[in-house]
């Protein structure tokens, strides 16, 4: 993406006149929130004034793709260059890779790029299709480490495997490849006859979650850890990273537990304004994130702050996803849009949407957030679910947390294949309440069905408002996070309309009115 004249004189005027100012790049502590931009040397060849939007912008750390689908299109001395460059201004650079290659146009610019190269074995689906991207063999993972064995010798010190790694093709589908070779193998390895290959085959499709599935879920997660395992041991000076896609997990071949300790991409999905404006589709955002948080750390945490197209997310929404960043109390927000950069006067609202965000992140960094509705995603979900999570509740303006197991109070909002656990009692409640959408006849003791819009949301939530002793709650019925710190005393409020909006928090005896920009967020204390 070329910018015109016209683009040129609105870079050139946003860093004249200091609206990019606020931010000194500099490293930062595990504490406090650091900003990544993926870019590339052709856009930074091509964009005069582009580097000094980068250094004003206040993002720390620049990320430059090396190897791509199997293809090297950015010349490593080139990319050494703009390194000294960025080094120069206090700018940390480092290396990202798509390493299996992914299933569809993700990249733009570059389609000579976007299938992988013919010696790479291509995938077989579940039905016998051939296909390009997220499938691993043996030469693939080879040809990875001789990349990173690059970028050491190069003198770089992370590498993020992105974009994504996985062997699911898209979101909710059960991965993994179906070739001969990967059949045999798999059969081989748990004692099964051929005819249990079918049968397979019918039960994911059917998305029964039995010994078979669940064997096969787990050959597919070991192949892609010890792909991970063999890269990461080939240089342990640099540090690996991996993008796990939305509610990426084991059905896509992430055994999220094998990664504790490295860094994590958390999954993201609402790319474009279609998908991002709507309330449930910032709720399912948020969720996803939560979910991953699980996982990781929050200094290893990193966001998947997307747009793609590159034009296609606006900027009021861009800024909006920097606050699911702050309330999953992910440290690491990483800003991408393909290989073409998006709109250079997106600047003039992210600029100080960050600096706002680092502020507010600081004073939450660490804190866990409570409350009486819970975030949970559970087995089935993760193993054979269709990844569309009861996400909605988050925009009650009720408190919640996140919890791994089903709790002893609250409410805990289920999927539909989490709540089909639950109705048949493989999912036990300690005391919780399972809440569930899907219309069933099936009913027990400890479950409670309401649909997910947010009017019966709403009308559940004054439904409870009574029970709720010594947590704050907003009164309004309109959409908004509310995420409670009780060992700071402070409410973090993110308004998911995109109009300016008031807001009254109830705590105890007292009423704390606000008033928060459209899809903007604020911290108040109580």
């Amino acid at each position: 993406m070329r910018t015109d004249r016209r683009d040129f004189l609105k870079l050139s005027a946003l860093i004249a006149s200091g609206a990019l100012a606020g931010f000194t790049p500099a490293s930062v502590s595990d504490k406090q929130r650091s900003f990544s931009l993926c870019t590339n040397t052709a856009t930074l060849n091509s964009n005069p004034g582009f580097f000094d939007l980068i250094v004003n912008s206040g993002v720390n750390v620049v990320w430059m793709p090396l190897f791509l689908n199997g293809y090297y299109p950015y010349p490593i001395e080139d990319i050494q260059l703009w390194t000294e460059r960025f080094r120069g201004k206090g700018i940390e650079v480092q290396i990202l890779t798509v390493p299996l290659g992914h299933p569809g146009n993700s990249l733009g610019g570059l389609p000579e790029f976007e299938s992988t190269p013919k010696h790479w074995p291509r995938g077989v689906d579940i039905d016998g299709n051939k296909y390009s991207g997220t499938s691993l063999h043996p030469v693939i993972t080879q040809e990875n480490i001789s990349v990173i064995q690059k970028v050491a010798k190069s003198g770089f010190t992370k590498l993020f495997l992105d974009d994504d790694f996985r062997l699911a093709r898209t979101p909710g589908k059960i991965g993994g490849c179906f070739c001969n070779e990967h059949q045999h193998e798999f059969l081989h390895k748990y004692g099964y006859p051929e005819k249990d290959w079918d049968q397979l085959k019918q039960d994911i499709k059917g998305r029964q979650l039995n010994t078979l599935t669940r064997n096969w879920i787990n050959f597919t997660c070991d192949q892609l850890t010890n792909s991970f395992n063999e890269q990461r041991t080939s240089s342990p000076e640099v540090i690996l990273g991996l993008m796990v896609m939305y509610l990426g997990s084991e059905k896509a071949g992430i055994r999220l537990s094998d990664y504790r300790g490295s860094l994590i991409r958390v999954g993201e999905l609402m790319f474009d304004d279609h998908a991002m404006s709507p309330v449930k589709g910032k709720t399912d955002e948020l969720f996803s994130a939560l979910f991953h948080r699980r996982f990781v750390t929050p200094e290893l945490a990193y966001s998947e702050t997307t747009a793609y197209p590159a034009d296609q997310l606006s900027a009021k929404n861009m800024a909006a996803k920097l606050h699911i960043t702050t309330i999953a109390d992910i440290r690491n927000t990483m800003m991408m849009s393909g290989l073409e950069p998006f709109p250079f006067t997106h600047w003039e609202t992210l600029a100080p949407t960050m600096k706002k965000a680092a502020a507010m992140h600081k004073v939450i960094a660490g804190e866990k957030p409570e409350g009486p509705f819970k975030h949970y995603w559970g087995e089935s979900s993760r193993m054979v679910g269709d990844d569309k999570p009861f996400s909605l509740f988050l925009a009650a303006g009720i408190p919640f947390e996140i919890t791994g197991e089903p709790t002893q109070d609250g409410w805990t909002f289920l999927s539909d294949f989490d709540f089909h656990d639950a109705a048949s009692n493989k999912l036990e409640s300690k005391g919780t309440t399972f809440v569930y959408r899907a219309k069933t006849d099936k009913k027990g003791s400890g479950l409670r069905f309401v649909p997910e819009n947010l009017n019966d949301l709403y009308t559940f939530k004054h439904e409870i408002i009574p029970q709720l002793k010594g947590i704050p709650y907003v009164i309004e019925d309109k959409p908004v996070v509310c995420a409670w710190y009780p060992k700071i005393r402070k409410v973090l409020l993110w308004n998911l309309s995109e109009s300016k909006e008031s807001f009254t928090v109830q705590f105890k005896n007292r009423k704390r009115p606000v008033e928060i920009a459209g899809l903007d967020a604020e911290i108040i204390h109580l």
